[in-house]
């Protein structure tokens, strides 16, 4: 195909939002344009005067439509909030530019789970039919409700029923499903048929340049220390206190540091717990801008990841990704034989560990820190599994085929 395709991309998060998966939606859509497509971005927000807005963000265009508010603490209002979340969309992009929009592809970001109705509605209305009806791509980075049930979030009863229906149509909608890794693959095996095919899409980040942090950790009490970095989201899907229990086993190191950069349900009660404890070699930072990561991944020494060991799910969160991009080491907790653990151990990127015990993990934490060496070796390598996974123009090359190939 000659063309470039029109694509639709579709998520809940885009910039000015900090978020991973809007960091990395970014990234996506510049480099659908760099190949000589036409992305065209299509976010909900929480507008009152206006049903749409149409904007110009880093040379891509932006449809943002009015929707309600789904950032939420209570589960409930969220969920709720989330089911409407397609239908308030559909009605406002049937008012905009873009109502009579004849999509080549339409690819959107999961979770949330909600997205099949829109998908469904903005197929069938396309002019093109038959073999020229638009693709549908879904990009899943969670595998819901399952990891929900696994952190005790859901039980298995009529919620968990109706989100399974939920999830089980924007399946359903998707001629191909990408998923983060090949162990996540067997929870849509019964999906892998004709005309459907589920891959593993990797996560992407690009390489930005270093044009300084807002944190700069030698204005901080943490000044001339070796430090742990943990980036991003910190909710009970993290299991974050065994790295509190790591910082009070090493508060007696005054060579090592503790950073703690983003948002999220636990983010306070850390915060809290670190000073009851008194911990004064660990700092919070309240989520930066993406451009600023950079600047501060050049300060640090080895990345924290947590993903609590209840997941049975599989996947390799945004944090590790920026990590490896930018040679910063690992130092992961996470659950049994995921296919992240297997990733860091063939790669040689990092430590991951997949128990309880806060000395094994102390133990851990100080050989790479006490082993320069070793750190310099980590980073190389991850720099160089950065550029050959985790590329943006892998994931556009990797997606536009699925427009492209013949279908089953």
């Amino acid at each position: 195909m000659n063309r470039g395709l029109l694509i639709a991309l579709i998520s809940t998060d885009y910039p000015p939002l900090r978020t991973s998966a809007a960091v990395q939606l970014r990234d996506l859509s510049r480099e659908f344009a760099a190949h000589g497509h036409r992305p065209v971005v299509i976010v909900p927000s929480p507008m009152s005067e206006k049903p749409w807005v149409v904007e110009q963000f880093d040379g891509v265009e932006v449809l943002r439509v009015a929707a309600p508010p789904t950032r939420s603490p209570s589960f409930v209002r969220r969920a709720i909030a989330e089911m409407w979340l397609p239908f308030a969309m559909y009605l406002n992009i049937r008012r905009s530019p873009y109502a009579a929009a004849n999509w080549d592809l339409l690819v959107w970001y999961s979770p949330p789970i909600f997205f099949g109705p829109l998908i469904a509605k903005l197929q069938s209305k396309s002019k093109g039919k038959g073999k020229n009806k638009p693709r549908t791509y879904l990009i899943l980075r969670d595998i819901f409700p399952e990891w929900a049930v696994d952190l005790g979030l859901v039980r298995r009863g009529p919620v968990y029923l109706v989100f399974k229906a939920i999830a089980a149509f924007q399946y359903g909608v998707a001629q191909v499903i990408g998923v983060q890794t090949e162990s996540n693959l067997r929870y849509l095996e019964k999906w892998d048929r004709a005309p459907r095919r589920i891959e593993v899409l990797r996560n992407w980040l690009e390489v930005t340049p270093d044009i300084g942090s807002r944190i700069v950790v030698k204005n901080t009490p943490l000044a001339g220390r070796k430090i742990f970095v943990y980036i991003g989201n910190m909710g009970v899907a993290q299991g974050m206190d065994i790295f509190i229990d790591l910082i009070h086993s090493l508060r007696d190191r005054t060579d090592i540091g503790f950073l703690f950069v983003g948002r999220g349900t636990e983010f306070a009660r850390l915060e809290a717990e670190k000073a009851s404890r008194n911990l004064s070699n660990a700092l919070f930072f309240g989520e930066i801008d993406s451009t600023e990561i950079p600047g501060l991944l050049a300060q640090c020494h080895v990345g924290m990841v947590a993903l609590h060991p209840d997941h049975k799910t599989h996947n390799i969160p945004g944090k590790f990704v920026s990590y490896v991009q930018y040679g910063v080491p690992v130092l992961a907790r996470v659950n049994p034989g995921t296919d992240l653990m297997k990733l860091i151990e063939a790669e040689h990127v990092g430590r991951a560990y997949a128990g309880n015990s806060v000395a094994e993990l102390k133990e851990i934490a100080e050989q790479l820190m006490n082993d320069e060496e070793l750190r310099q070796s980590m980073s190389e390598r991850g720099r160089e599994l950065g550029r050959s996974m985790f590329s943006p123009s892998a994931a556009v090359r990797q997606i536009v085929a699925s427009a492209v190939a013949p279908r089953r």
